[in-house]
């Protein structure tokens, strides 16, 4: 009988991870080293029987729940502090020492097209998707731990539910983002020697090396294969985690959402510094996808071959003029 009790505390034990509650969020009581050594020897699931057609519930124990749980209550918090606040952290100091960086030359009064209509929208369709994902997402591994005790339980129950629901749908445009960017600039964004010379250079950031680049320069290119090929993975995996054990057992399940997670946490850190460089960091980068022109002056210290080709063509206008022709 005493085995049959110890099989019931681990049966509790990982009740949680069956009823698809969080198990971070579970106050688990610490093992006793018989159960541990229990557990230890246990090879497979323990499967009970059960009558209703689903016979996942049989399951009574799954070993692997542990390493799960564990990554949820031990390597996720360290993962998302490292990864998101570290960004954070570099960001700060290096405004603090490079501060804003501004046009070379000031503003020149002419002004190219560098994104078209086509190209901002699938811009902002990724991008305000990705913004409210990432927050609804940070909110389901951590919110709990860090907004429940400052906003109460009420005020965080109905941001969690409309977080959720705004997590699930919004998955639809993001992907939609992330297919429509990599058919329009793929052409552009494909690596070449003048990548590993701007990274070399510094990229125009870090010292005082001129830096030549096209359309796209080796940082644009790091963010752009970043977000397609993070960006799709996120989504293949969040699909599973949507659509649960349509093509995967608990196991795969469980692998998902922790790829899910990892995946989306580097995401956001690199999503970080584009943010950056594309607002606070540089003077008139967000103008290349506001209203889609850029100064010339801009455009030459950035992507001087690209704005000689655009110049070279007749397709630089005087700054407000309409009449510019979109860059290709």
């Amino acid at each position: 009988m005493t085995s049959f009790w110890r099989l019931m505390a681990l049966f509790l034990l990982v009740l949680p991870l069956l009823a698809g509650q969080p198990a971070v969020a579970q106050d688990t009581p610490t093992m006793s080293a018989d159960e541990v050594q229990l557990f230890q020897e246990l090879q497979g699931n323990v499967q009970g029987r059960v009558s209703i057609p689903d016979q996942r519930a049989a399951t009574l124990i799954q070993p692997g729940g542990k390493d799960w749980r564990d990554f949820w209550r031990e390597t996720s918090p360290w993962v998302g502090g490292l990864v998101i606040g570290g960004m954070v952290l570099l960001l700060a100091v290096f405004y603090l020492v490079k501060g804003r960086i501004p046009i070379e030359g000031g503003r020149s009064g002419e002004t190219i097209t560098r994104f078209n209509g086509v190209d901002r929208f699938a811009h902002w369709l990724t991008a305000s998707s990705f913004i409210i994902l990432a927050i609804s997402g940070l909110n389901i591994a951590y919110g709990r731990v860090i907004l429940l005790p400052l906003i109460g339980p009420e005020a965080f129950t109905a941001f969690a539910e409309a977080g959720k629901l705004a997590h699930n749908f919004l998955s639809f445009p993001f992907t939609l983002g992330v297919l429509l960017m990599f058919v329009l600039w793929v052409k552009d964004n494909i690596p070449s020697r003048l990548d590993a010379e701007w990274f070399a250079a510094g990229g125009g950031l870090v010292g005082h090396r001129h830096a030549h680049s096209r359309r796209f320069n080796g940082g644009q290119k790091f963010i752009f294969w970043s977000v397609v090929i993070l960006g799709l993975a996120i989504s293949v995996t969040g699909y599973i985690l949507m659509f649960p054990f349509v093509v995967t057992d608990m196991a795969g399940m469980q692998l998902s959402q922790i790829v899910h997670s990892v995946l989306s946490m580097i995401m956001i850190a690199i999503i970080l510094a584009h943010i950056y460089i594309g607002s606070l960091g540089m003077e008139g980068a967000f103008e290349a996808m506001g209203s889609g022109e850029v100064d010339l002056n801009w455009a030459e210290a950035h992507h001087d071959l690209w704005a000689e080709e655009q110049r070279a063509k007749g397709q630089v206008s005087h700054a407000g003029s309409r009449h510019a022709v979109p860059a290709e």
